[in-house]
């Protein structure tokens, strides 16, 4: 709860600083300090939340629920924006003018994270999403000197607008059938009624909305689009830790409200789950553009993430975590990686390795994270990703799926490795590689790894 308040506060802050501090350097200083402090309140707000009496954990007339594994959440996620924020700050100070506001607008997008992480009522789950989405149709703007920018940000706003539309069609269906927004209450009169088509068809207009905020197929369209088109220091935020925010209101959603009904949902789930795995990997096999591969391999991965909703067990909850984790960490550093090069194609990768042996040790860390390769937190996220939807025992078949997609990945991710060290070439830097940034690259390497050798650290609180 004291997380909500601070990170409002600290975005308030920094608009203030925009007005009375001109040099970007000072600003980028403040807001990485802002972050820090905000991880800490974070673990504050850990240490204090009651275990032994849930009902102190309720707010705003029961509306949030602010628990262990919500606040743990909102501790890992704030961990990730503020490696976001050292990895990629001097790469935020060059998208224009503006940079405290978007400082700001990052701190507002998290609230919408805290939001979507413990919210008890479908009213606090859409304030929490349009607080995520609003300041990335700016974000995805900010660079007014590009017109593919503004490209991205007219398509992400009208197709976010759209699915808002869907969403709130399918809240009100809900509420008449369950004459209730909170979750628990609508859990228990479905489970009384049964089968309602009036439940049933809001269940399919939320799922619909939330499979365009995760960018699951077929709602996917917007995504290469507008991730390709918005600064890159901004496609690394949304693509990471703004999913994992998405992926979290939508597993709350239908783990405790729909898992008595799921037996009338999972099949469809099931396939946009299929269909996303396909597209995703399939489509990123032909771009030559590393950043559309990336926003491609982003769709792929949604993919694995819808098996946390698709799974009514505890180990959805605990692959759910460590998936955002290990893909937030591998994607920014990747990111990062690749901000430093002038040419985002595979070809301006070749010879990297001999023109920057840590940037690309690091960038084969982060690819093998994604392709899922075994010692790295990418390989242990899928795996609990697949144990969840195992333990379920009714859909082998997509589980044998995901795993010849993921067979694909490793092609167009591999790309990247074999241009670094098996191709010859001389990569223009974009800005030199300055010792912070090897320390952070080094540091964001050494946690992709522990991820997949203990990650038991990260689930204590699950």
């Amino acid at each position: 709860m004291k997380a909500i308040i601070a990170t409002t506060i600290c975005g308030i802050i920094l608009m203030f600083t925009g007005v009375m501090v001109n040099n970007k350097k000072s600003v980028s200083t403040i807001a990485a300090l802002l972050f820090a402090g905000l991880l800490g309140i974070n673990v504050w707000d850990l240490v204090t939340t009651s275990v032994d009496d849930p009902g102190k954990n309720l707010f705003f007339n029961d509306m949030l629920r602010i628990d262990h594994f919500s606040t743990w959440f909102n501790t890992v996620m704030t961990g990730c924006t503020l490696i976001y924020v050292l990895l990629l700050g001097k790469e935020i100070r060059k998208v224009g003018a503006h940079v405290a506001e978007y400082f700001a607008l990052i701190f507002f997008i998290l609230c919408g994270l805290y939001l979507l992480s413990g919210y008890n009522n479908l009213l606090m789950m859409f304030i929490g999403i349009e607080i995520l989405s609003i300041p990335q149709y700016i974000l995805a703007g900010s660079d007014k000197r590009n017109l593919k920018s503004s490209e991205a940000a007219l398509k992400y706003f009208l197709m976010g607008s759209f699915s808002t539309g869907i969403m709130l069609m399918g809240i009100t269906l809900l509420y008449g059938a369950a004459r209730s927004f909170e979750l628990m209450n609508i859990a228990a009169m479905l489970s009384a009624d049964g089968l309602n088509p009036m439940a049933l068809a809001g269940i399919m207009f939320i799922m619909v909305a939330l499979a365009f905020k995760v960018s699951a197929a077929p709602m996917h369209m917007w995504t290469p689009d507008v991730y390709d088109g918005a600064p890159t220091p901004f496609t690394a935020f949304m693509a990471t830790v703004v999913k994992a925010a998405a992926f979290m209101a939508f597993l709350r959603l239908f783990q405790t409200s729909f898992s008595n009904l799921s037996g009338h949902w999972t099949l469809v789930l099931a396939i946009i789950t299929a269909a996303t795995l396909l597209i995703g990997n399939v489509t990123a096999v032909f771009q030559q553009s590393v950043k559309r591969m990336l926003a491609y391999s982003s769709i792929a991965q949604a993919g694995f993430m819808l098996f946390a909703v698709l799974a009514v067990n505890n180990f959805a909850w605990q692959g759910i975590l460590i998936y955002a984790i290990a893909y937030s960490v591998a994607t920014i550093g990747m990111f990062a990686v690749l901000m430093k090069l002038k040419d985002y194609t595979y070809d301006g990768f070749n010879g990297l390795a001999k023109k920057d042996p840590l940037l690309a040790f690091a960038a084969s860390i982060f690819i093998f994270s994604l392709a899922g390769i075994p010692l790295t937190g990418g390989f242990i996220a899928k795996y609990y990703m697949l144990l969840a939807v195992a333990q379920q025992g009714q859909l082998m078949w997509l589980i044998i799926f995901a795993l010849l997609m993921a067979a694909i990945s490793v092609y167009y991710y591999f790309r990247v490795i074999i241009a670094m060290y098996f191709k010859q070439g001389t990569p223009e830097l974009s800005s030199p590689v300055t010792g912070g940034d090897r320390f952070m690259l080094i540091l964001t390497c050494a946690l992709v790894i522990l991820l997949g050798i203990a990650p038991q650290l990260f689930l204590n609180k699950v």
